[in-house]
């Protein structure tokens, strides 16, 4: 009898165990940014298992991983607490360090419009229909009841940003471009929930989609450049309206 190897066990472990941590990770991202855990909270490790019905290494693990975001932060002796709001500054600097590696990313996909451009409609309508569910939800009268559709928008929104960083063909750009979105949830822990900019957004991605069916090479760098300055500009509206 071939005896069995002992790497085939943690191999086949690591799948579940992953996405139990995803899952966890997902769930107390969605407590920061609907606005129940709010910034300055702490969070408890047993609290969370509890109820989440887990244990508490999932959620330990899923808290190490969100450090790295900026959402959260860890003090010795006293654990995790929800960090604050981006400050106008680090809003400026985050959207800063958006436009250099996506306008990269854009200059570089630009040439290669007709690959992207199946996959690209397909994303802007996904973003369509998700904008569409978050409208009807609030019915102009307030956020949608539970938070999961207006995530759902959000993860539709950066499909259609990945679409173009992809394209451009650079592993780098799109670590980068990672790395940058898990710092935009703390933007849109900011944003007040009672408006949201989904249906600008939504405008403006249409706006690069007809700049790359264009096939003017520079009409996509325009396009996105001024996407990403409605961005900071509605960022800093959002905080000028609170103050």
């Amino acid at each position: 009898m071939t005896p069995q190897s002992p790497t085939t066990q943690p191999k086949t472990a690591l799948v579940p165990r992953r996405a139990l941590r995803d899952g966890v990770y997902d769930a107390i991202l969605e407590k920061l940014l609907d606005g129940s855990t709010p910034p300055g909270s702490s969070l408890n490790i047993d609290s969370l298992s509890r109820e989440l019905g887990v244990s508490q290494t999932p959620v330990r693990e899923a808290l190490v991983q969100m450090e790295h975001t900026g959402l959260i932060s860890r003090t010795a002796l006293k654990g995790y607490r929800v960090a604050p709001p981006l400050s106008a500054a680090q809003m400026t600097e985050l959207m800063d360090a958006r436009a250099v590696v996506e306008i990269a990313a854009v200059e570089r996909a630009a040439p290669r419009a007709a690959e992207l451009l199946p996959d690209l409609r397909a994303a802007h309508a996904r973003h369509v229909l998700a904008a569409h569910q978050v409208a009807r939800l609030r019915g102009g009268e307030g956020p949608p009841t539970g938070y999961a559709d207006l995530r759902e928008c959000f993860t539709a929104d950066w499909d259609f940003h990945l679409v173009i960083i992809r394209a451009a063909g650079n592993h780098f750009l799109a670590q980068m471009a990672e790395s940058l979105n898990a710092h935009a949830h703390r933007l849109r822990q900011s944003v007040d929930h009672g408006t949201f900019d989904t249906a600008q957004a939504v405008a403006e991605h249409a706006a690069i989609l007809a700049a790359f069916e264009s096939e003017d090479p520079a009409a996509p760098v325009a396009a996105m450049r001024a996407h990403l300055t409605a961005i900071d500009h509605r960022s800093h509206a959002e905080e000028d309206a609170d103050a």
